[in-house]
């Protein structure tokens, strides 16, 4: 282990070489028996932070913190009508397109687009000269 590494791992796990990683502590244990006094100087330093942010307290709220930011919020409210709306237009939308459906398939099958005797426009296809025989009526 480096120093450095050692000064890494010092600053985030704190003085405390016990919460440090498992993996990590046995290069940490050789590196303090090579330089104990340098190693002590570092987990001091942690150790001074460890025990700074053991004692602070957080602020705790006030009880009335609650009310006082709901009374900052808005006020107004979407009118009631309008919760209704949006199914409503849904269900408008889908009536119309069922509606639209129901009257294209009716003037599909209407008599007036088919040929009253049930001829094809397209009678024959020759087969030499791909010409097309059409009726005199179309």
């Amino acid at each position: 282990m480096t120093p450095e590494r050692f000064e890494t791992l010092a600053e985030a796990y704190g003085g405390d070489v016990a919460r440090w990683p498992a993996a990590e502590r046995d290069a940490a244990a050789a590196l303090m028996a090579a330089r104990s006094a340098w190693a002590r100087g570092v987990l001091g330093r942690a150790g001074e932070l460890d025990g700074l942010l053991a004692a602070f307290e957080a602020p705790r709220p006030r009880a009335d913190l609650a009310e006082r930011i709901a009374a900052t919020g808005p006020r107004s409210r979407a009118p009631r009508w309008r919760a209704w709306l949006v199914p409503a237009a849904m269900g408008a939308g889908l009536a119309a397109a069922c509606a639209a459906g129901v009257l294209t398939g009716s003037q599909l099958g209407a008599p007036g687009l088919a040929r009253p005797d049930g001829e094809a426009l397209v009678t024959a296809v020759d087969g030499d000269d791909y010409a097309l025989d059409l009726d005199e009526d179309a």
